[in-house]
């Protein structure tokens, strides 16, 4: 068989992309071997002898596949983490949602009389300044020192 190396170096030139991508017809190989100008090699891609071939693509399947998983909370053990506790979920984020979450259950109280302005107020500092770990905490605290009932 003919060395065809040139030929597909100047198609793969010709037709704007990598040589691993020329295409040439098994059939027509002497014709191919017999072309050694560019306007040879562009006749033969006219005629079809020597053809592009498709881009191959990286399917994205597997990674949304992997994606609606984590979205379930799977595939995020022990081994799958990288970086630090911190560096996952950082300090500051694990405050505000915290005391996001203690101030609306302060407000809702406070709309529904269920405690004065003052008792809102003294609450509203104590959770700014870290009293409380959650609202189950903050609910607790309530219900000991006897400000709301059991619910």
């Amino acid at each position: 068989m003919a060395d065809l190396s040139n030929q597909k170096r100047m198609a793969a030139e010709i037709l704007g992309i990598g040589e691993t991508r020329v295409w040439m017809d098994g059939e027509r190989l002497d014709d191919i071997a017999a072309a050694i100008t560019r306007a040879d090699i562009r006749t033969l891609i006219e005629e079809g002898a020597i053809k592009r071939k498709p881009k191959k693509g990286v399917s994205k399947g597997r990674a949304r596949a992997r994606m609606t998983k984590r979205k379930y909370g799977h595939r995020k053990g022990h081994g799958s983490r990288r970086g630090a506790k911190g560096a996952r979920t950082p300090k500051k984020e694990q405050w505000m949602k915290r005391i996001r979450a203690l101030r609306q259950r302060l407000r809702t109280l406070r709309d529904e009389s269920t405690i004065d302005a003052t008792t809102y107020r003294k609450l509203y500092n104590k959770a700014k300044g870290g009293e409380f770990r959650s609202v189950a905490h903050l609910n607790a605290h309530l219900e000991s020192t006897g400000i709301i009932k059991e619910t």
